[in-house]
């Protein structure tokens, strides 16, 4: 048997990361990598301490509000904003770093990583807002869809 290459080794762990997702409209889960050590990780759910979905319900669902629209319509964070949480409350530098996420980051995502100094990102499914790429990509961030994820 083939020993899995690093890329597919990290993406594997973000499904495993996205299982431990709370939220009830899409599962994600996000690595911060570096130096093949994995440094924070992060999945999408309301903020410690708060009401999970399941029980409120999704105000996303309620309002109707479509996919890659409106992010502060939702209690939750991103796997991406919570895996930079976790490295600062750590102390962890992730400057330098690849995202490995099951989903391509959204706008706010990706200027958090920028600032955050991630100089890559690597992302199973697409995700509808396709100004985050561009702005990656201007700020000089190396981002790959994974082969073989889909597109949505």
């Amino acid at each position: 048997m083939q020993r899995p290459t690093w890329d597919e080794y990290f993406m594997q762990i973000t499904q495993l990361v996205a299982s431990r997702s709370t939220c009830l409209r899409r599962q994600v889960g996000a690595l911060l990598v570096k130096g093949k050590n994995i440094l924070a990780t992060g999945y999408n759910g309301v903020p410690s301490g708060i009401t999970h979905c399941d029980v409120t319900g999704c105000l996303r669902e309620q309002l109707n509000v479509p996919s890659g629209e409106r992010h502060e319509l939702c209690r939750g964070l991103h796997a991406e904003q919570n895996a930079i949480i976790q490295a600062a409350r750590h102390g962890v530098n992730i400057d330098g770093a690849t995202l490995y996420c099951t989903d391509s980051p959204c706008i706010i995502c990706s200027k958090m990583l920028i600032n955050a100094g991630v100089q890559s990102v690597v992302f199973g499914r697409g995700y509808p807002d396709q100004l985050s790429l561009q702005m990656l990509e201007e700020a000089g961030i190396d981002y790959q869809q994974f082969p073989g994820e889909e597109v949505q």
